[in-house]
């Protein structure tokens, strides 16, 4: 079997850049996916019209009879997956008006929820020596640090379990949309504390990993940076999305063997604290 690669929610900004660098440097299948299929349709032809060759299959990370569409399309075309890139995300413009409980709902929902829907779905398939990355950002190390002492504590411990954290992210939902999530120690971001989420997910799936039968799974989490995008807006933000996926490629093509890379948050290509 061929090697495969999947990058969810990558019909355009950083998950459109990691399918353009895995399809030069993977050596395999690489599916670029998106919720709406004629916008992922029209990506794919954007990279075929630069000569690279990607594959594409429709994917709603919430959905999970479509977690489980793509899961079963990987098992019959390819017998599992090598490579899985967690890019897909959601973010309101900070200039919404949209109430903040409904904000931290669908937020949350996406990007966290939906992370962890789509690796619950698809981790199990996963082959030795996969590699998973999940696109987090330092927006989470910020929204950590305005957290209570008491909850940084639980985010930081690398034996929380994910019941835990699934609790935690469920209070913060139902404390926001009733203003009270400040004096539940919780930060006043819908994003900050969502990539928190899965950047803790990260360490524990990559602890579920080194259990594993399967052998050298690795499992980090990265931050791309402060990129130009729809929701950033386009002149402030110093770094292209080409310029944020580059570690996230670099992450899904760690070589064999490289343990020391388990677990952890990257940023330029170099673990960072938490």
């Amino acid at each position: 079997m061929s090697r495969v690669a999947v990058v969810t929610g990558s019909n355009k900004g950083i998950g459109l850049e990691i399918v353009r660098g895995l399809c030069k440097q993977f050596d395999g299948t690489v599916y670029l996916t998106a919720r709406n299929e004629k916008l992922g349709q029209e990506a794919v032809q954007k990279l075929r019209s630069e000569g690279l060759n990607p594959s594409f299959h429709q994917l709603d990370i919430t959905n999970e009879q479509s977690n489980q569409a793509l899961k079963q399309h990987l098992q019959d075309k390819h017998g599992g997956l090598d490579v899985l890139v967690n890019n897909a995300g959601f973010a309101y413009m900070a200039t919404s008006t949209v109430p903040f409980g409904t904000q931290v709902e669908q937020t949350v929902g996406v990007n966290f929820f939906g992370t962890m829907a789509v690796s619950k779905a698809l981790l199990p398939i996963i082959r030795p020596n996969g590699r998973v990355v999940n696109v987090s950002g330092q927006i989470s190390q910020m929204s950590l640090k305005k957290c209570s002492a008491e909850l940084q504590a639980r985010f930081r411990d690398r034996n929380i379990q994910e019941e835990e954290l699934v609790m935690s992210l469920n209070k913060f939902i139902e404390t926001a949309k009733s203003g009270k999530h400040a004096e539940n120690g919780f930060s006043d971001s819908a994003l900050g504390m969502s990539k928190i989420g899965v950047t803790v997910l990260t360490f524990i799936q990559a602890r579920e990993m080194e259990k594993d039968s399967r052998e050298d799974i690795l499992v980090n989490c990265m931050c791309p940076g402060w990129c130009k995008s729809d929701t950033t807006g386009w002149e402030r933000p110093p770094r292209s999305a080409a310029d944020g996926a580059d570690t996230a490629v670099f992450l899904a093509l760690l070589p064999p063997n490289t343990k020391e890379s388990q677990g952890r948050m990257f940023h330029d290509r170099k673990s960072i604290p938490f």
